[in-house]
């Protein structure tokens, strides 16, 4: 199981929401244009090696656009750092990367004269370095590893209108084209019954190079989106309650829906008014699934 979890769907969104090309990602990250297509419409994923520099040309950070499963091993640490196996040959100065390969698959546990210039390689202490060779080896053997899962850093609901409009087309698109720039315009003058927005206006705020909406684009957005209008607006608690749904809706789509709502239902749940969202978008949900309920 890959150390890093891959989102198709989510790379698409983000592509397109930066404006960023097939082929500019293709050359970034050293790919044909028809490898990047099949990463995002599948069945084909790129190398744990190439995600580093698929995540800086997207403009995000490693660990949000491709979060990890569990600590890093040794095998991870270099991934990270976008270097394939064969090059640690020259990292540690041996004709071939057998130290490094053997380290990595458990057969062996890496020296200690090696240990100083991978660290430096990685970007990690030497004692991190170690500890991600304990893993690789502790793994191999079916043993335990003490100190797993890692627990990801939580997460925190957009505050600004380009976030908030960004958090919307990633997540809730996946299985689907994100509107576009002009399709979110037409909407919106539809729901104010006049030409209110462009769709370069729309472009500036969801890039962020304007941050102010008049009253009526707010709840435009709102409708065009599908959640309440406060979400567009300066309050922080209703922005959680729909980042909270969102996720809702993220894990409806892995299967999870239940579960998510079994746990807000507990006494020590969510407070009030997320659960109400929550379960609007639960039953919106349940209907989606089976047509015939309504």
């Amino acid at each position: 199981m890959p150390a890093r979890c891959f989102d198709r769907a989510r790379v698409r969104s983000v592509r397109r929401a930066e404006e960023i090309s097939q082929s500019d990602v293709a050359t970034a990250v050293g790919v044909g244009d028809s490898t990047v297509a099949g990463w995002e419409i599948g069945p084909s994923c790129p190398d744990q090696e190439k995600l580093p520099a698929l995540a800086r040309v997207l403009k995000r950070g490693l660990d949000d656009l491709f979060p990890r499963v569990g600590l890093p091993d040794l095998r991870d640490l270099r991934c990270d750092v976008g270097l394939y196996r064969y090059e640690t040959a020259d990292v540690i100065g041996t004709k071939s990367d057998g130290p490094v390969a053997g380290a990595e698959q458990g057969v062996r546990r890496l020296k200690d004269k090696y240990i100083s210039s991978l660290a430096r390689a990685y970007g990690v202490t030497e004692d991190e370095l170690r500890r991600a060779a304990e893993r690789s080896f502790a793994r191999a053997h079916g043993e335990e590893v003490a100190d797993e899962p890692a627990v990801a850093a939580a997460e925190q609901p957009p505050r600004t209108l380009a976030d908030k409009i960004t958090l919307i087309l990633e997540r809730s698109y996946a299985d689907q084209s994100a509107p576009s720039d002009q399709e979110i315009a037409d909407s919106v003058n539809a729901y104010a019954g006049a030409d209110v927005i462009s769709a370069e206006k729309v472009r500036r705020l969801r890039t962020g190079e304007d941050e102010e909406a008049a009253p009526v684009v707010r709840q435009g957005l709102a409708s065009t989106f599908g959640v309440s209008h406060l979400y567009f607006e300066a309050d922080d608690a209703v922005a959680q309650q729909v980042y909270e749904g969102l996720r809702l809706m993220s894990a409806a789509k892995q299967g999870a829906v239940g579960r998510v709502r079994a746990r807000g239902m507990t006494s020590a749940g969510l407070p009030p008014g997320v659960l109400s969202i929550l379960n609007d978008l639960a039953t919106e949900l349940d209907k989606k699934a089976d047509p015939g309920s309504e």
